[in-house]
């Protein structure tokens, strides 16, 4: 199937002030564009995102240099010529200054963004390698009373179960299960197989001395027929009716030894650690085994543990030391750690400092992660909560040791276990390497600056990655050391030892070149949004950037124009839309939840850049009229302007931002369509805990497509939540289009004028 394009791709030059579409330029470095005079804007013709049509094929150097690279959010074949592909590397400049003062004056950030498991296009030739090493995983399960009563422990089980499916096939995958509340809760299914073992043997010993041992003559029943089962030898003895005789005798095995009994379930051991100031293992080789020795009773296991602790009432979690306990059980190999909280943890193993905004309290978890890393375990906790977990603190292991956390909240025990399962299915299946290595080298001239992402970094030089996948990616800074020779080309080198097969490390390098450049005609696509705003006034600082950055290139690039002029240059046309939509997103607005803010701040470290475009300026498409789109069209419609004109009362509007999709439901929507979508005719019926169900007809099986679809893209399954004009839920969708005035924040077409006077103001 297609993919269907993303929002991202530059419009035709349209904007120019004087200078029809037509006539405008299109070269690769020194285009631009011009928006009239404030007064004058025309809101349709500012610059938007717009979505292709055909499948770009690129070849990475043509020509004998470096071909420039398509936008991320756009879809492409690569067909390598000589250099890497930008799914791999990308560089927020396609032409390096040659001096440090250039690119200091540029405004610009120089900086290399690497992804190297990124999932390649359908069409694209895998490179060859051997078969991925299987891993060691543990799963930490939270059975606390709140996570009973809300369904989360059950959900953690249905999806562990579910996912045992994919892990990777072969004698070495190991896995290991435990649970925790006020106390840590380890099983030994090592214990459970050696039961099994035994039974098994005393039953064929007993089979065995059945057969061997002598037959006693017991009379003949009354009955004129007569059957008796010997159950150990698995016969049927019919005694014929002709020879039912009183006289007649039986030989029957004597039943000296004991019958065959039905199977039943053979639980784990289980050993409790009450001790969480200084926890331990209670045993060092029966807590993890391989996944083809032990499925069957961790599969029993799965299934028995919330009938379990169905009666619990521990309402306390004592989360950081069951961490500690787990890794504690796979230190020797390293792996994954797979954790399901449902609260916030109450009982920690370390004083908690004062509370500071979206920064960790827990300054335990730090030292926590660091060991982790050291020993390559990699933790991914998965969030599902109905209230404050205080995730700036629970993120600090996952983004330390190469994993992430999984926010659901709130927890819905009914539609939510559909994405559990998906998000851990998709986890463990990945394209994934573990126990890596990076560093990355460049020409003479520059050096690594920074790395900014998910990671631990023991040396200078070289980053630590337990696990590294395809979702992950690896921010590089660089700065100048010496100056270039103009119109050479400078080359970026990226080396990972990361383990991938069985019993081996692999090494892959891969390396990108980027043409050096006297003067500032250089090209940036639309990776400002990666280059790391951090700090305090980060909504100041994002609009200081974009306006230093287009002043710079009015200053020392533009031609002589009219100084009522907006020039926005080809390549960064979509910069104020991008830095307005940064401005306006969950993680740096003042009226989100401090777990939203943290959740999306976690996420973003690592994030690559076709997943960071829609996080930052979601794409929104109209449902109601897809029944009346042409055949030939692309899966996925036109996305819709980011703004309040383009939503009708009587339409429905899908709203995805690559982790959670936004159906919303106008009031005046026509019951057939309703009835179509949902199976009801009422808005006030349709379920607020959304499941999208399919119907008998075309609307409902053309909507289920699109989301489909969306998920396959975003390799997420999409949280899906019902939004109403008028409650909660709609605001929160209107809060998501960029382009309105919102309280505290301009429109697009004011945030082009203020950025137009700013730039004004420092030119004169």
């Amino acid at each position: 199937m297609r993919m269907p394009y993303m929002p991202g791709s530059m419009p035709p030059n349209a904007l120019g002030h004087g200078m029809s579409p037509a006539s405008t330029p299109k070269m690769p470095y020194s285009p631009h564009s011009q928006v009239s005079t404030p007064s004058k804007i025309d809101p349709t013709q500012i610059p938007r995102p717009i979505a292709e049509r055909s499948v770009i094929i690129f070849e990475t150097r043509q020509g004998g240099q470096a071909a420039i690279p398509p936008a991320a959010s756009s879809e492409f074949i690569v067909k390598d010529t000589g250099n890497c592909s930008p799914r791999l590397m990308r560089c927020t400049m396609n032409q390096i200054p040659c001096t440090g003062d250039l690119l200091t004056t540029s405004g610009m950030p120089l900086a290399l963004l690497v992804q190297p498991f990124s999932l390649p296009h359908p069409s694209e030739e895998p490179i060859q390698v051997r078969d991925p090493m299987p891993a060691v995983y543990f799963f930490l399960i939270d059975v606390s009373m709140n996570a009973l009563n809300t369904g989360s422990t059950a959900a953690a089980c249905s999806a562990i179960f579910q996912a045992l499916s994919d892990l990777p096939e072969g004698p070495q995958t190991m896995v290991g299960i435990a649970t925790f509340d006020s106390a840590i809760h380890f099983y030994s299914l090592k214990r459970a197989q050696q039961q099994a073992r035994l039974e098994a043997k005393e039953e064929a010993a007993n089979r065995a001395a059945v057969l061997a041992q002598p037959v006693m003559v017991v009379p003949a029943a009354k009955e004129k027929k007569v059957e008796c089962a010997a159950v150990l030898v698995h016969t049927v003895v019919v005694v014929p009716e002709a020879a039912a005789t009183p006289s007649s005798s039986l030989f029957l095995a004597a039943p000296s030894v004991p019958i065959r009994r039905k199977k039943t379930k053979k639980k784990p051991l289980m050993l409790i650690v009450p001790d969480i100031q200084d926890v331990y293992t209670p045993f060092q080789t029966d807590l993890i085994l391989p996944i083809l020795e032990c499925r069957e009773n961790l599969e029993q296991l799965l299934e028995s543990i919330p009938n379990m602790f169905g009666n619990n009432r521990v309402a306390d979690s004592a989360f950081g030391a069951a961490m500690k306990a787990a890794f504690l059980a796979i230190k020797s190999t390293g792996g994954k750690l797979l954790v399901f909280q449902s609260g916030r943890s109450n009982i920690s193993m370390a004083d908690k400092e004062a509370h500071k905004l979206l920064q960790p309290v827990d300054k335990n978890l730090k030292t926590m992660a660091l060991e982790f890393a050291e020993y390559q375990v990699c933790v991914d906790v998965f969030l599902t909560t109905q209230s404050y977990v205080d995730i700036a603190s629970i993120s600090v292991v996952p983004n330390t040791t190469g994993g992430r956390v999984y926010y659901y909240y709130p927890f819905s025990a009914l539609s939510d276990p559909a994405k559990l399962f998906n998000d851990l299915r998709w986890n463990i299946s990945r394209p994934q390497g573990f126990e890596a290595v990076m560093r990355v080298r460049c020409s003479q001239g520059l050096q690594v600056q920074d790395y900014l992402g998910s990671f631990c970094k023991r040396v200078p030089t070289d980053v630590d990655l337990p696990a590294i996948d395809s979702d992950k990616a690896i921010m590089v800074t660089f700065k100048h050391n010496d100056k270039f020779q103009e119109n050479s080309e400078c080359s970026f080198q990226v080396i990972m030892l990361y383990m991938e097969a069985i019993f081996f490390h692999q090494v892959s390098s891969l390396v990108i070149f980027s043409s050096q450049l006297g003067g500032l005609a250089w090209e940036f696509r639309q990776r400002v949004l990666a280059s790391g705003f951090v700090g305090g006034k980060v909504r100041d600082q994002v609009t200081s950037t974009c306006i230093n950055i287009l002043q710079s290139y009015r200053k020392y690039c533009a031609s002589v124009s009219s100084s009522g002029q907006l020039i926005l240059p080809e390549a960064l046309k979509l910069l104020p839309l991008y830095a307005l939509a940064l401005t306006k997103s969950i993680g740096l607005r003042n009226d989100g939840r401090l777990d939203d803010r943290s959740y999306w701040a976690s996420i973003v470290s690592s994030i690559s850049v076709v997943l960071a475009v829609p996080l930052v300026f979601p794409r929104m498409i109209a449902l109601h009229d897809l029944i009346l789109r042409e055949d030939d069209e692309s899966l996925v419609p036109t996305p819709l302007t980011l703004n309040s004109e383009n939503i009708r009362d009587d339409g429905v509007y899908f709203m995805e931002n690559g982790e959670d999709g936004l159906l919303y439901v106008g009031n005046s929507v026509h019951p057939a369509i309703l009835e179509q979508l949902f199976g009801v005719s009422s808005l006030a019926a349709v379920p607020n805990q959304l499941v999208l169900e399919q119907f008998d007809n075309e609307l409902s099986r053309k909507v289920n497509e699109v989301v489909n679809e969306i998920r396959r893209q975003r390799c997420s399954y999409l949280r899906l939540r019902l939004c109403k004009k008028g409650d909660p839920s709609g605001d929160f969708l209107r809060s998501l289009l960029v382009e309105d005035k919102a309280p505290g924040s301009l429109s697009y077409v004011e945030f082009l004028v203020h950025v137009h006077r700013q730039i004004q103001s420092k030119l004169t």
